[in-house]
């Protein structure tokens, strides 16, 4: 080999050399890179992770949630409370097979398949280092045999938590409503840190309304642990802050009595009573009802469905969500806008001769009143409640300015009261018609809404809060049911401040009187609509009838009620406030299908005012006081006094309330 042969060979070794000895040092940092990338991932990225998980081992941060605020009424009685339970849990990163530990553990503690399905569900969505509820509402028989054979099931613990129960069972249950189990659609918008530990919240009425007020703040405690997992020494504590008492404005006495008069009727329907001064809610009842206590730790299919199937739906809360043709009780509000227009005036009259014709048309818009009212004023028009007189004034007025002022009382929006879920009712226009509908307004229209027919339809507490808006003559106050908090059981309730809305300004502040005065002789004056309902009223109060048609009838046609189904049948509905001069009570009362707003609705109200104002019959009280007297006779007086078993399943329900200094001044 020559020289220059050699020389070549050398450089050709020496630039393979160098490639391959490049490639290796690029292999080498790359693997250098990776390891420099893992350890900033495991040092920095993933450092509170492993972190945690190291201290797993020897350390466990236990969540301590918070005591949830009882709910009580004004006069601080109890309406939802808290009581000791035992539960169940189970932490899943320290079960080695949790579907063979699940098996086993029902052997001794038996569990239906949609206790284990929702125990699953809520394994998806919590961290697997947090014990998980499987089984709520553990018996001593229960808890003493998972303590003898505790050792075999590690992971498994049995705790003690807060239930939320509901004394008074389905009492204002619509109004409180009720706390659920933790679902996945309210992870989405709770903070998982504060509910840390918490497995339950408020899903309807106050309970969901004030949520942050009743829950509180989670504590914590840090405790080093042996090899076994158990406690040893506590290294760290944060008290959690228990959740604020709430006080509401609810007189239950009155509570009791409108929900008993709804159910003794067998009747679906809603009351709502506000002190119109500071718009405090005294009673909202809504019947058929329903307990609360069957959904605080997950309702059964069967429950549920029962429930849900229920053509008169008791889940239904017809006092805020219920939607109805206000009738006639929204006549003294439209003869108020009618003089406040100037379309109508105290002395104009209009003939009533049983029913109303547009000019130039040959359809009738009937009367009530058959035979008619023949001439009658404003006053008259209210009391006896004529129909042709609010046909004409609808008519003349038109539905621009007649749904302008009447929207003024709140009708078609929302009152803001502090519950969920409240509909706004419908107050008609022409623009709301062409939108929903697509079509022209026409005059016919404009007459039925004069009547409270038609298109409008309202809640019971809008017509509560328009009324307490008359007696108030003009003044409106927010509704509201929140009437005072405790922060602590060491310190006094602080009262929640009115919140007063806009007034309504007439030009001339005496058509009040006189919209007051004729709702007075609706109770109170001879040929009033109500006034069987107000003889012999050792008090005075205003009213105002009305009956809403739930389908329409054909001109010149009348219907027999008896024939219909009772679905189809009138609701009855009144509208009162008391005393007519200083108003401390205002009222709305729907009963579903009932008839003439005079024969039911109307000695309903008169019942709940008599309640709310006059001292308890002694004979009652009497009765009370020998109660337990009673009790003691012998088995012969016991099985005369026997009531049935439907009945006494009845009563049970209803809490007697005394009270015998009548109505509650505060």
């Amino acid at each position: 080999m020559s020289y220059k042969e050699t020389v070549k060979n050398e450089r050709d070794e020496l630039k393979l050399f160098r490639s391959r000895a490049l490639v290796a040092g690029i292999l080498v940092f790359l693997a250098l890179l990776l390891v420099v990338v893992r350890l900033i991932v495991l040092q920095i990225n993933k450092y509170d992770y492993y972190t945690n998980l190291s201290r797993e081992n020897y350390q466990k941060h236990i969540p301590i949630p918070p005591v949830r605020g009882q709910i009580y009424d004004r006069n601080g009685i109890l309406l939802a409370d808290n009581h000791i339970e035992y539960v169940l849990e189970v932490t899943k990163d320290k079960v080695q097979d949790l579907e063979d530990e699940l098996i086993r553990i029902n052997e001794l503690i038996p569990m239906s398949p949609q206790e284990i399905k929702k125990f699953k569900q809520k394994l998806r969505v919590n961290s697997r280092f947090l014990p998980v509820v499987l089984r709520p509402g553990l018996s001593e028989k229960e808890i003493a045999t998972f303590s003898v054979h505790r050792s075999r099931f590690p992971g498994f613990e049995i705790n003690v938590r807060m239930e939320r129960i509901y004394p008074l069972g389905e009492t204002a249950g619509h109004l409180i409503g009720y706390v659920g189990r933790i679902d996945k659609k309210d992870l989405k918008t709770l903070n998982k840190e504060e509910y840390k530990g918490t497995s339950h919240i408020g899903k309807s009425g106050i309970e969901k309304f004030y949520e942050t007020r009743l829950h509180g703040t989670s504590g914590y405690k840090l405790v080093e642990v042996d090899a076994h997992g158990k406690p040893q020494v506590v290294l760290d504590q944060k008290s959690p802050i228990a959740g604020e008492d709430l006080y509401l404005s609810i007189d239950l006495k009155l509570q009791l009595k409108a929900e008993e008069l709804l159910e003794e009727r067998h009747s679906n329907g809603a009351v709502v009573a506000i002190d119109p001064r500071n718009g405090e809610v005294l009673a909202m009842a809504s019947v058929p009802m329903y307990d609360p206590n069957l959904f605080v730790n997950g309702i059964s299919y069967k429950n549920y469905n029962a429930l849900r199937n229920n053509p008169n739906r008791p889940l239904y809360n017809r006092a805020l969500q219920g939607t109805y043709p206000p009738g006639s009780t929204i006549k003294p509000m439209a003869a108020l806008a009618g003089l406040d227009e100037g379309t109508v005036t105290r002395s104009r009259s209009v003939f009533g001769r049983g029913f109303f014709q547009i000019p130039g048309v040959r359809h009738r818009y009937r009367c009530w009143k058959k035979r008619g009212h023949g001439r009658v004023s404003l006053n008259r028009a209210i009391f006896q409640s004529c129909d042709v007189y609010f046909y004409d004034l609808a008519y003349r007025m038109g539905i621009k300015r007649y749904s302008k002022s009447l929207k003024r009382f709140g009708f078609g929006s929302k009152t803001g009261i502090d519950l969920p879920h409240e509909r706004t009712g419908v107050m008609p226009s022409a623009e709301w018609k062409k939108k929903r509908f697509d079509q022209n307004w026409y005059p016919g229209d404009t007459v039925n809404i004069g009547i409270g027919q038609g298109y409008w339809t309202v809640t019971p507490l809008q017509l509560a809060h328009a009324v307490g808006t008359i007696a108030m003559h003009g003044v409106r106050m927010r509704p509201h049911v929140l009437r005072g908090v405790r922060i602590s059981r060491n310190l006094p309730q602080k009262l929640v401040a009115a919140e007063r809305l806009e007034t309504i300004k007439v030009r001339n502040p005496s058509y009040w009187n006189e919209i007051v005065k004729a709702m007075v002789h609706v109770v109170h004056g001879p040929g009033g609509t109500a006034h069987r309902a107000g003889a012999g009223a050792k008090y005075r109060f205003a009213g105002k009838t009305g009956t809403a048609q739930v389908f329409s009838v054909a001109q010149n046609k009348s219907y027999n009620a008896s024939r219909l189904a009772k679905k189809l049948h009138d609701h009855s509905l009144f509208v009162a406030f008391s005393p007519p001069e200083k108003p401390v009570i205002a009222i709305a009362v729907i009963v579903e299908n009932a008839g003439g707003g005079s024969k039911v609705a109307a000695p309903l109200t008169r019942k709940l005012l008599d309640t709310y104002f006059l001292p308890e019959p002694k004979k009652a009280k009497e009765d009370k006081k020998g109660k337990g007297k009673k009790n003691k006779t012998s088995k012969k007086k016991k099985r005369k006094g026997k009531k049935s078993k439907k009945s006494r399943k009845k009563t049970s329900k209803r809490v007697k309330i005394k009270n015998s200094k009548g109505r509650h001044n505060g």
